[in-house]
């Protein structure tokens, strides 16, 4: 349409597969044959999908904890230190255990956000708090990896790297932390 323009594309931290580009709309004329929904409902109509976008937040922070989860067992079986495999180490068999715990609670939670989000049961502030409660614990559990990993972890050539610096938007993109928290706060009457 006459008025867009693509700006350029910008360097992030994370998430290099996927394009975040600058978009220009300078008296962009939108025919009607293009609307979606009615005029000046844009607003209305995101709002009313934030539940939808913030859970499916939940279930990428969900993936991405398991793909961590299979990941440092694996190496943990592998790295050695003081002439043993580090995941002999009770350090690390506890950090694991941990892991597999919430990184099951998260999955039974979201698990039932969207089945709630399937028979169009959700709500704002059960979708807030799958949204902010599995984000941060996706960052909580990476960093665990990172740390797992020791100095590897901080290369780039592993994939463990990798999860860390994507992780870091979670909490950010579909309203940050405390976006959901303060959702969450008006929901119980505060």
């Amino acid at each position: 349409m006459e008025g867009f323009e693509r700006g350029r594309n910008l360097d992030k931290m994370g998430l290099k597969a996927q394009d975040t580009a600058e978009l220009s709309f300078d008296n962009v004329i939108v025919p009607k044959a293009n609307l979606l929904g009615e005029e000046g409902s844009g607003f209305i109509s995101l709002m009313v999908n934030l539940p939808q976008e913030r859970i499916s937040i939940a279930v990428i922070a969900v993936a991405a904890i398991e793909h961590v989860l299979d990941m440092c067992p694996a190496y943990a079986k592998e790295r050695e230190a003081f002439g043993r495999p580090i995941g002999k180490f009770q350090n690390t068999r506890f950090v694991l255990a941990e892991m597999a715990t919430e990184a099951h609670i998260a999955r039974v939670f979201v698990n039932d956000c969207v089945l709630k989000l399937n028979a169009g049961e959700v709500d704002t502030s059960l979708a807030a708090m799958a949204k902010w409660w599995t984000t941060e614990l996706q960052k909580r559990v990476v960093d665990a990896g990172v740390q797992l990993h020791g100095g590897y972890g901080y290369m780039s050539e592993y994939p463990i790297s990798k999860a860390y610096v994507d992780s870091r938007i979670q909490t950010i993109y579909g309203g940050t932390t405390e976006i959901q928290k303060e959702i969450i706060g008006r929901m119980l009457g505060l």
